[in-house]
């Protein structure tokens, strides 16, 4: 397992996802520490040109793009700015990069299904893995667990909401289960999305640009919407039950607009620890990247009297379905979530170009669902295969909407 002290130099951190909100972030607080910290890799999708100032600025050894042909563009500017960075491209130079030996930090911060071959690669080649992936355990959440195990990997979320929980709870090392260290249940936060108070018919209006409108965090588009439908809070109910060993049962769901309270754990003597903290995704980082140890994040601390109050109530399924949509499809179990996953990817993806209403991201999902048989999803080759599946059912399933209306 790779977890080096800085008694022995920086710690070597490879960034996948590096162009994303997390992926900027991370390199903001890494930034903070350079006698701690120093880049090997920095990985994007297809935004060169935020990946060429990165590149700049951090002076990674690797830097990863999708395409080829935004991998030349990137090496001919490096080469003008006289900058000896290697450029690759595809998946198979993310996987690389992820369980390259000198790496001993993975960011896993790349956003939907894409991540998880990377994160994967990482977690068995031992590294420490800052999971803000939570694709990867929603697709294949008793596979990576196991290999997790296996490979003696460091595992730790960076999700606000998971982050909270782990830093709420007895260490990993010291738990068997939930309810052997006294915990009753998981409280999961939530902030309602920028439509919370709205009914299901004024969301069938809803625009693409309303739903990427959050009103406390900033995030890439994809995640917005998410936020916006719950399909979030119920993805980010899934990784719990896969990282805490918890059942779907044992995790309540607490809207809570303030997004101060990132989340919290019950106990059976009645307490309830919650972690706060302002609405910034470096304290998370910070944390992940220095464990056991705190360090600055660059986050300015919270103030009680500017806050003043604090807010709960229930989430409203009835306008907001996927997010019982996702705990059914965990209950289920198998390739359910997997599934869930491909076909909400799907559905966002046609809302943001406007071949969807907003009403129809949950529509697709559960059709895709009722028309999918569950299948065991120990063999990553069946997890792929039903993603693949799901992606075709979801689009079949838009086309056939789009004739419709």
């Amino acid at each position: 397992m790779s977890e080096l002290s800085t008694a022995r130099g920086p710690q070597t951190v490879t960034v996948l996802g590096a162009t994303g909100s997390i992926g900027a972030s991370t390199l903001d607080v890494i930034a903070r520490h350079p006698e701690r910290y120093r880049i090997h890799a920095l990985t994007a999708g297809t935004r060169r040109e935020v990946l060429l100032e990165q590149c700049r600025r951090h002076r990674p050894a690797v830097a990863v793009l999708s395409r080829e042909v935004d991998a030349a563009w990137l090496r001919e500017r490096l080469a003008e700015a006289r900058l000896a960075i290697e450029v690759r491209a595809g998946e198979p130079a993310l996987v690389e990069v992820a369980e390259a030996g000198e790496v001993d930090v993975v960011m896993a911060a790349i956003v939907g299904a894409a991540g998880l071959l990377p994160t994967l690669a990482a977690v068995r080649a031992g590294k420490r893995v800052l999971l803000a992936n939570k694709e990867a355990l929603v697709m294949s959440g008793a596979l990576f667990m196991d290999e997790v195990a296996r490979c003696g990997a460091r595992l730790l979320p960076i999700d606000s909401e998971h982050n909270a929980i782990y830093q709420c709870l007895p260490p990993p090392d010291a738990r068997t289960s939930l309810g052997g260290v006294g915990v009753t249940q998981l409280l999961l936060t939530a902030s309602g999305g920028p439509f919370r108070g709205w009914t299901a018919q004024a969301l069938r209006a809803v625009t693409p640009e309303q739903a990427c409108a959050h009103p406390n965090w900033s995030m890439g588009r994809k995640i917005s919407v998410d936020s916006a439908t719950l399909m979030n809070k119920g993805l980010e109910l899934i990784e719990a039950c896969w990282l805490f060993a918890a059942r779907p049962e044992q995790i309540q769901v607490v809207v809570h607009p303030q997004s101060v309270i990132h989340s919290m754990a019950a106990y059976s003597d009645g307490s309830v620890i919650a972690q706060l903290g302002n609405p910034d995704m470096r304290t998370p980082i910070a944390y992940g990247l220095a464990w056991p140890e705190r360090i600055a994040a660059g986050v300015e601390r919270l103030d009680l009297f500017q806050i003043a109050r604090l807010d709960f109530e229930p989430p409203d399924e009835g306008a907001f379905p996927c997010l019982r949509l996702a705990r059914e499809a965990m209950a289920a179990g198998g390739t359910a979530p997997a599934v869930l996953n491909a076909a909400n990817e799907v559905a966002v993806a046609a809302f943001l170009d406007g071949r969807l209403g907003f009403a129809g991201i949950a529509e697709v999902v559960e059709s895709v669902l009722e028309a999918s048989h569950v299948q065991p999803a120990d063999e990553l080759e069946r997890i792929l295969a039903e993603d693949a599946r799901a992606r075709r059912l979801a689009g079949q399933r838009i086309a056939s909407l789009a004739m419709a209306r």
